[in-house]
């Protein structure tokens, strides 16, 4: 298991193209990110959903994901990359030469699998490698995602279902995957989910190579908080995340369910950041539709609560305020030096959540305004007492000073 000290930082492509994006805009995408945010600790590069399949997107009026249609996979029931969007994968290559561009970047390297078996696999009675079973006789045909219709489950404690997942993990292990999400999971919709997140911690722990697990989608169960931890190193406390405020009104009470168990090497996950221009892939391309003081807030709260920062937007149309919201190192620093982050208060109007610093005795607090009006409120009312910097403008203030916070605004403050 890998002893993450911080969240994890990256680009996921689902929130802009869906399951469409293509090798050349995963590059594009890399590029921009090893020139401008890598510096600042963004450093995942993730490819998200239905990399495997053919004619990804054609359908997407009727379809998200097209039901039983062609996939890309190898003589033992593994999914490959589809060539006609990931042409270096062609010959077998699979996502090796892409991995190895990424890593030449000095970034890293991230896939999305969904939990199990191709489907097609076991109506073929493909072949897996390490056992004589064939997929037919380890997928479980009543495990089934009830939103994707590529896989089927496999049965844990079958034999040749622990040998499959094992070979795969070892094949992401060669291409140099860094960085591994897993759908269909985290909240167990199916019953053998729970046993299937142990089976792929098992295999990713046998490659011997340092691979990230990302559970998704939530909500993750709060009373699994150890089992989560102890087989992965992200989990989702969300469904799929999108920009409306109430969304993130709504992420001020998941983030309080799990304010106890935030701890280095596993990290509640409030799902990726939906900032920029996102859903292309969803045929509605858009500036996100948060304001600027809602995408403070999210930030905000994402970093003091030190949940993962997966951006989900495309960084070539990143424009110079969104930037600016990205790479502020005194906020981002709260994912290194906070902890403790607990909710302090709230009423109808004002939600305060606090945090201590891991190197020195100075405290954050952060007051979030979720009223519709503008308020204006004196920090020493929530506890904060003495000079503090306001870490988004880094402005000094004291417990007295006046603050004028704007309707779903915030402002983020240390003391000194």
């Amino acid at each position: 298991m890998i002893q993450l000290k911080r969240p994890p930082m990256g680009w996921n492509s689902y929130d802009y193209y869906d399951t469409a994006v293509t090798e050349e805009q995963v590059k594009a995408n890399a590029d921009y990110m090893a020139k401008y945010l890598k510096d600042f600790g963004w450093e995942y590069v993730v490819v998200d959903i239905e990399w495997y399949a053919h004619d990804a997107g054609s359908q997407r009026d009727v379809y998200q994901y097209i039901p039983f249609w062609k996939v890309e996979m190898d003589e033992y029931s593994r999914l490959l990359p589809c060539p006609d969007r990931f042409p270096s994968a062609a010959g077998g290559k699979g996502f090796k030469p892409l991995a190895d561009y990424v890593h030449d970047l000095g970034l890293k390297f991230g896939i999305h699998i969904m939990r199990g078996i191709p489907r097609e696999a076991a109506h073929n009675h493909g072949k897996l490698l390490g056992t004589d079973r064939t997929a037919n006789e380890i997928a479980d045909p009543y495990g089934i995602c009830p939103w994707n219709p590529d896989m089927y489950g496999v049965i844990p404690g079958r034999e040749g279902a622990q040998e499959y997942y094992d070979s795969l993990m070892q094949l992401y292990a060669e291409w140099g995957v860094n960085f591994i999400k897993c759908d269909d999971i985290c909240r167990l919709d199916a019953s053998t989910a729970k046993e299937e997140i142990a089976m792929i911690h098992e295999a990713i722990g046998k490659t011997g190579r340092e691979i990230v697990l990302s559970l998704s989608p939530g909500p993750a169960l709060v009373e699994l908080a150890d089992y989560y931890y102890e087989n992965a190193e992200m989990w989702r406390i969300t469904d799929d995340f999108w920009d409306s405020w109430k969304a993130l009104r709504d992420m001020f009470d998941r983030c309080r369910n799990w304010q106890e168990h935030v701890r280095d090497g596993g990290f509640p996950d409030c799902d990726m950041l939906p900032l920029g221009w996102v859903g292309k892939g969803f045929a509605d391309e858009r500036v996100t539709g948060f304001t600027k003081d809602e995408q403070r807030t999210m930030m905000t709260l994402w970093c003091l609560f030190r949940s993962p920062l997966m951006l989900g937007a495309e960084l070539t149309k990143l424009d110079a305020w969104t930037m600016g919201l990205l790479t502020n190192q005194r906020v981002l620093s709260l994912l290194d030096n906070s902890m403790d982050a607990r909710e302090n208060s709230r009423d109808d109007d004002v939600i305060t959540w606090t945090a201590s610093d891991k190197e020195d005795e100075s405290a954050y607090l952060a007051i979030f305004n979720i009223s519709e009006e503008t308020i204006e409120v004196m920090p020493e009312d929530y506890g904060l007492f003495g000079e503090a910097e306001d870490l988004w403008s880094g402005a000094r203030v004291t417990g007295k000073t006046f603050l004028k916070i704007p309707s779903h605004g915030c402002v983020l403050l240390k003391s000194m």
